[in-house]
């Protein structure tokens, strides 16, 4: 890329000094050029080559800025600049980039040397410069080129005599090499080729262990250059180490610290006579509780050492195979066997299975009643009848007067005391806590504390009683349900008190019900569950049972039911449908309608009977109004709908039945008054606006309506039997009637059929009964 660059520069240079001469004006020259310069291989950098100057017209131009300037070579080449000299003189220097080298690079270059000056006038020469060559001394190659070679050779017949290094060497010059060695030396020689060789095997432990040689390598003309090459003699192992250490058999206490100096083993290595040692230590094969140092041969304590541990506890002696090899390992090992004797110590504390014991003991336990054994949990591990005995003391603790050690020291603990729950002088004490001391009998006089809970467990001797030989309580049978009635109460001498659970265990039920009362099991509270009714039943005894979860008791209670007025009166039925004309005679019995009522809890002489609404211009009433649990249906006053007095035709009556006739006014505001209702609809018929002479005819239309306690299973009984006898009844007297009007009363001619305009059928047959019963008569 550079060359194209600069061809295409001296391309446009050669046309602007062409079009310069053409055009007449060559005013600016190069003296001194074109020439030929001469310059050193390996010249440096601003080494003067040639001179020139430029000569301008006498015109007042100067030399353009940056010129002149070298604007090609051949070869191409950067080894060459222009810098400038004294007024209008230049010098060619060498850049030192790259260095001129005369055996490796062209021998002559071609430098075009261009000049321009501020007149546009430019001038182009050629300076030839020449290298010239210069003896260089010669060069080593290879490792020797820029270090210092190392060699190593083994001693003894493993490095025979002979070549042991080649040098490598040139001359730029390529004349003739020769070789030399400094110090002379009878143990090496070097070659007029450059060979280095040994003259002899080496002994290490006799010879020097290092060589240092100067070689030096010189061409015809007598330059030379040197480099050194350094020959190390390596020791083998051919000699076998050897202990210096007496000693074989060391004592240590179990327990010794990690890291404890047992003893120190020491050997000698022929092979290392005069210089640092360099033999290994090691244990063959590794032991888990001893190391060795591997450069000192000093023997440590690698970790715990536990005498009282298996398999030291049979077997306390320990055996070493101390080796030591030479460095680096060849082949060349020693061992030797040393014992550790591992001594006991007494260095462990009794030891319990447990150190917490809970016991329960019954508190009526008799004294001497043996409670714990505490040697059969208890062990000393350590190996020597003198480290491993023990014995139990200290006893103390909340209750220690009740127990002791019997016999002493002997872990045996034994009640001494009482223990009963109802003795005063115990206090009711649940558990008992106790320390016991576990001691060595040899020094240090390890201690370990026992712990020993002792509950006592309470024992039921007593049974509950109840603090009444029996119980009667009275309720009013309107008492809601969830009142409490009464309360039972039991004892127990038993301590501590667990407690007494109440229940009923028989009576209290009925036919509705498995139990109408229930008993709080803690407190004894008795409580109604449901409705008493007197008129059912009076009296209910019970079976209370007070319990301590072992021992019972029971107690009879009577619940005697108060009565009170709390039944309505009950009529059948409760909803009546009637129809009457309009012209019926005063003090009639409507229908023959009669009203009958009952009430449980009440004589029937307590009844009485009123219209409560309904009853407009008070046309009905009922006789007798009071005193009697039957009562008529009565028309009190005639209707009057032509002067517009009266303008209802359908009556609905709401009849009030009480069942406080018996009552004194005054008690009437303070007394349960029960209340039994009827409905009754009455339609009031009007007279027929045409006479008919139709076949008399009847229709009875009667609707009823009870409504009965869930309790007076007997009542739909005898209505369901009365239904039945009423319509055997009333079929007979139909019969009756039907054969008394076809003897009495013969069929008329047929009457006119068109229908009585808005006259309802009931009314129609009712008019026609009236009819007939009149014309009957007559």
């Amino acid at each position: 890329m550079d060359g194209r660059i600069l061809e295409k520069r001296q391309n446009i240079f050669f046309l602007l000094v062409l079009l310069g001469r053409i055009s007449g004006r060559e005013t600016l020259s190069l003296n001194g050029l074109p020439a030929t310069g001469n310059v050193t291989e390996n010249s440096s950098a601003y080494v003067l080559v040639y001179t020139f100057s430029v000569t301008l017209s006498p015109s007042p131009s100067e030399v353009a800025p940056g010129y002149p300037l070298i604007i090609n070579s051949n070869p191409l080449t950067k080894a060459f600049r222009i810098d400038p000299g004294a007024t209008h003189t230049y010098k060619v220097v060498t850049t030192g980039d790259p260095v001129l080298d005369y055996e490796t690079m062209p021998n002559s270059f071609d430098l075009q040397i261009y000049v321009n000056d501020t007149a546009g006038a430019s001038d182009l020469q050629i300076l030839t410069v020449q290298i010239t060559d210069v003896n260089e001394p010669p060069v080593f190659r290879g490792n020797l080129a820029d270090q210092t070679v190392m060699i190593y050779i083994l001693e003894g017949n493993r490095t025979p005599p002979g070549i042991i290094y080649q040098i490598d060497a040139s001359d730029p010059e390529q004349s003739q090499l020769t070789y030399s060695c400094t110090p002379v030396s009878e143990s090496f020689t070097v070659s007029q080729t450059g060979t280095i060789s040994s003259t002899k095997e080496f002994d290490f432990e006799r010879d020097p262990h290092i060589y240092v040689l100067n070689v030096t390598v010189t061409d015809h003309l007598g330059l030379s250059t040197t480099r050194t090459v350094i020959v190390n003699i390596i020791n083998i192992n051919d000699e076998t180490p050897y202990f210096t250490t007496k000693e074989k058999v060391y004592r240590i206490p179990e327990e010794t610290s990690p890291g404890t100096v047992v003893g120190n083993i020491t050997a000698k290595d022929p092979d290392g006579e005069g210089i640092v040692s360099t033999l290994v230590y090691s244990i063959s094969p590794p032991n888990m509780h001893f190391s060795i140092n591997p450069f000192t041969g000093v023997i440590y304590v690698a970790m715990r050492i536990d005498r009282d541990a298996a398999p030291l506890r049979l077997h306390p002696n320990i055996s070493l195979v101390i080796r030591v090899e030479d460095n680096p390992s060849g082949g060349q090992m020693n061992e030797m066997e040393v014992t550790i004797i591992i001594e006991d110590l007494n260095d462990n504390p009794p030891e319990c299975s447990f150190y917490n014991f809970r016991l329960e003991v019954y508190e009526t336990a008799t004294a001497g009643t043996l409670l714990l054994g505490l040697r059969d949990h208890c062990q000393d591990i350590d190996v020597e009848p003198s480290n491993n005995e023990f014995n139990f003391t200290g006893l103390s603790g909340l209750g220690s007067n009740k127990f002791t050690l019997n016999p002493s020291g002997s872990g045996r603990i034994v009640l001494i005391g009482d223990l009963d729950f109802e003795n005063p002088d115990n206090l009711a004490v649940e558990e008992y806590t106790l320390t016991v001391v576990v001691q060595d009998i040899a020094q240090p006089y390890y201690t370990n504390n026992i712990y020993i809970y002792i509950k006592i467990t309470p024992v039921n001797e007593f049974f509950p009683v109840f603090n009444s030989p029996s119980y009667v309580f009275s309720v009013s049978e309107i008492t809601r349900a969830g009142s409490s009635i009464g309360e039972v109460r039991a004892t127990d001498k038993d301590l501590p008190f667990t407690g007494i659970t109440y229940s009923i265990v028989a009576g209290g039920g009925t036919l509705s019900y498995t139990n109408i009362f229930w008993i709080d099991p803690n407190e004894g509270n008795l409580e109604i569950i449901a409705t008493l009714d007197y008129e059912t039943t009076q009296k209910y005894i019970l079976t209370v049972q007070a319990s301590d979860t072992e021992k019972l008791a029971t107690v009879s209670v009577t619940i005697n039911v108060l009565e009170v007025n709390d039944e309505k009166p009950v009529c059948s039925a409760n909803t009546y449908s009637l129809a009457i004309p309009v012209d019926l005679t005063v003090g009639t019995n409507i229908e023959g309608f009669r009203i009958e009522c009952v009430d449980r809890d009440s004589s029937p002489r307590s009844f009485r009977y009123f219209i409560n609404s309904g009853n407009v211009n008070n046309h009905f009433t009922f006789s007798p109004s009071a005193g009697s649990n039957i009562s008529q249906l009565i028309l009190a006053s005639r209707f009057d709908y032509d002067s517009g007095l009266d303008t209802i035709w359908d009556y609905r009556l709401h009849v009030y039945i009480t069942d406080d006739n018996l009552l004194s006014g005054s008690n009437r505001a303070t007394a349960l008054i029960e209340t039994g209702t009827v409905t009754l609809s009455i339609k009031v018929i009007p007279n027929p606006t045409t006479t008919t002479t139709t076949t008399p005819a009847i229709t009875l239309l009667i609707r009823t309506e009870n409504v009965y306690s869930e309790s007076a299973w007997y009542v739909p009984f005898l209505i369901t039997v009365g239904s039945m006898l009423l319509l055997g009844l009333l079929g007979y007297l139909a019969f009756l009637l039907a054969k008394y009007i076809r003897t009495y009363c013969p069929p008329k001619p047929k009457a006119d059929k068109r229908p009585l305009k808005n006259t309802p059928g009931m009314y129609l047959f009712l008019m026609l009964l009236l009819l007939l019963k009149n014309k009957c008569t007559t």
